[in-house]
């Protein structure tokens, strides 16, 4: 019975860690604090689902090199966001004030 109690607190444990930062951002998104992929720092970039340190990085670099995202589905250009990912970001994220008129 006691190991049984430990897997499933295990398991909650994990979930928690998995769900808790996405409802975070959308929670976050959805009181229209989303993050200006064009002026985000690296540990703002962070805090989106699925975006750990060396994609954020990559986020930056290809701003660098190439200047602001136009749109928010110019971020599909980074490698390592997919549709996938991207999925679970488009709500978080904006461009700045050219996503008004999309």
């Amino acid at each position: 019975m006691k190991r049984l109690t430990a897997k499933a607190a295990l398991i909650g444990l994990a979930l928690g860690l998995i769900v808790a930062p996405i409802v975070s951002a959308q929670a976050a998104a959805k009181a229209g604090d989303k993050v200006n992929i064009n002026t985000a720092s690296l540990a703002e970039l962070e805090k989106l689902p699925r975006i750990g340190p060396q994609i954020a990085q990559r986020i930056l670099d290809f701003r660098k090199e190439n200047g602001n995202f136009k749109k928010i589905e110019d971020i599909l250009k980074v490698r390592g966001i997919g549709e996938k990912v991207f999925d679970q970001l488009k709500d978080l994220i904006t461009v700045g004030t050219e996503d008004a008129g999309k």
